[in-house]
This record gives structure tokens, C-alpha cells and sequence, in this order.
């Protein structure tokens, strides 16, 4: 093996390609041409003695050496990074690029202005938001930090306990005024309800009494989406009653073009959290915003800690 062959940008490609399994979707990423990563790659399989990757028409995949391969280079790019920000001192935290992936309706409402002051205080240090619903593999994707509503199993993920989203049953008034407002739990069955399709279980509504009692009613109706911010304009525009995080319709409630029902049976606060990738965890920009998030994170309207 020529270790002169051995350079930290072929390493890098190598990493990219084998976390995202496809030479296109990196070249893209990396803004050079597929025949540059294709080259990368051969000049290091040359260097180190062995094929890395096995590919085929569909799809590229990391041979067992390559596995190998992979896991030690995740650790020397670790460090090479870290020693780089002990070196430069302050400064190695405040340059660089973080890439955060955030449940969308929360990142386009409340997150994105926090990310806006965050680069305020840190000018040097880019910011890449990726807003989507779907449990994405934050290591394919190169994702270092992110923000999820709802329970998680992803062990091989740093977890840090952000709070819980307490939820409201809320309506326009457009809609109580045509259809009435429920007295109890058992009234909503007559109603129309905004359900979500992308979350098990939502043609039931659990709700919890003010004597910690617990209610589960059946909840239907004839609108459905996947995304909160459609469930949000659906109750402006009085489709009918839905759950709704607090800081999806705080604005909203205070204009007065929404209105709590049932103030006294709550649904159930979800939680939030933020996965850290661990071989990211480490790097100085990425501790800064990590913080920076965990410390703001309970002034977005609803967010409470986590009992």
C-alpha cells in the first residue's frame, strides 16, 4: 500500500458514498462531477490493497473490508477535525457547515428563527435545514443533529430529552358556530375531525380528564393529511376539530381564529428530543449549536420540561 495515496479527500468520498450508497447523490452533494468521485474511490482501493465497495447498477454497498474500512476512517475524520478546532482555539467552533433535520411544521415555524439568532452570534458557521416528517437515516443522509416529535428507538443515536409538546383540542369559531361545541368527550364522535394519516391510531382520540381520568373516543372525518401545516389550514378554514401542538396554532388562538374546546380533557403531550449522530457529537460547531438549541428550545410556546 502507497500511503501517499492515502489523502483525507478520498477518505472523505469513500465515507460519503459508502453512508449514502450512490456515487450520483454525492457528487451532487459534493458539487463535483460522478467521474471525480469514481476516481476518488479507485485511487483509494488502489492505495489500500482491496475493493471497498461492491457496486451495481442500482446500487453501491461496502464489501467487509470495506466495513473495516469504514468504521476506522469515521474515526481518524473525527479526529483530524477535532485536532483542527483544538488548534485553532475558539475559532474551530465558529466555521464549518451543520446539517439539522427537523420535523417540518415545527423547523418552518419556530426552529428556523432560532437557527437565524444562532448564525447571528455565529456568522462563520453554515446552517443546512432539512424539514421532513419521515424517520430518515441521519448517518446516509450526513446529518449531524435532529429534532423529533414522538417516541424513539434508535439506539446507536446520542439522545438528548428536550421536553414535552403539550397538545390543545382546538376549532374555529366559523365551525362551533355551524355545528355547535362539544360539552364532553363523547359529543366529539358527531363531529368532523383533521386527523393525521401519517401517525397510527388517529381515528381514536385519547384524551386525559381534569381528574386523570383517561377517555378514548372515536375520531373521524372526512380530511386527512400528513403534514401540520395543512392540519393548521385546515382548522382555519373551519374543516373541523383537531389535536394541535401548541406552538403549531399559539399565533392563531391569540388572533382569535382559533379557539380551545374541551380545556379540561387534554391529549396527550408528545415528546421532543434531538439525536445527535455520535462520530458528529464531538465536533465543536456542532456541541455549540446543540447547546444553543437545548437552552432556547422551552421558549417556543408549548415546549415543557419533561416530568
Amino acid at each position: 500500500m502507497d500511503r501517499s495515496d492515502v489523502t483525507l479527500e478520498r477518505m472523505r468520498t469513500f465515507v460519503r458514498v459508502a453512508e449514502r450508497g450512490s456515487l450520483s447523490a454525492v457528487a451532487r452533494e459534493l458539487g463535483v462531477g460522478q467521474s471525480t468521485v469514481t476516481r476518488h474511490l479507485r485511487e483509494l482501493e488502489d492505495a489500500v490493497g482491496v475493493p471497498l465497495l461492491s457496486r451495481t447498477t442500482r446500487r453501491v454497498t461496502m464489501t467487509d473490508e470495506g466495513s473495516r474500512y469504514y468504521a476506522d476512517s469515521i474515526q481518524i475524520l473525527r479526529l483530524v477535525e477535532q485536532a483542527g478546532d483544538e488548534a485553532r482555539g475558539t475559532r474551530g467552533a465558529s466555521a464549518g457547515t451543520i446539517r439539522i433535520s427537523c420535523t417540518a411544521a415545527l423547523g418552518v415555524l419556530h426552529i428556523s428563527r432560532l437557527i437565524f439568532a444562532f448564525q447571528d452570534r455565529y456568522p462563520d458557521i453554515g446552517v443546512d435545514l432539512s424539514l421532513t416528517d419521515e424517520r430518515i437515516d441521519l448517518v446516509r443522509e450526513g446529518v449531524d443533529i435532529a429534532l423529533r416529535l414522538g417516541p424513539l428507538t434508535d439506539s446507536s443515536m446520542k439522545l438528548r430529552a428536550l421536553g414535552q409538546s403539550r397538545r390543545l383540542l382546538v376549532a374555529a369559531p366559523a365551525y362551533l358556530a355551524a355545528r355547535g361545541r362539544p360539552a364532553v368527550p363523547q359529543d366529539l364522535p358527531g363531529h368532523e375531525g383533521i386527523r393525521m394519516s401519517n401517525i397510527a391510531g388517529s381515528d381514536t382520540l385519547a384524551l386525559q380528564g381534569p381528574g386523570g381520568e383517561r377517555h378514548a373516543v372515536p375520531f373521524g372525518g372526512r380530511f386527512r393529511v400528513d403534514h401540520g401545516l395543512a392540519a393548521r389550514e385546515a382548522l382555519v378554514a373551519g374543516r373541523g376539530i383537531a389535536p394541535a401542538h401548541h406552538w403549531l396554532v399559539d399565533d392563531l388562538l391569540a388572533a382569535g381564529r382559533l379557539e380551545v374546546i374541551l380545556p379540561d380533557y387534554a391529549p396527550s403531550p408528545i415528546p421532543l428530543s434531538m439525536l445527535i449522530v455520535p462520530e458528529r457529537a464531538g465536533i465543536a460547531r456542532v456541541r455549540l449549536l446543540v447547546d444553543f438549541l437545548a437552552e432556547r428550545i422551552r421558549g417556543i410556546p408549548g415546549i415543557e420540561k419533561s416530568r
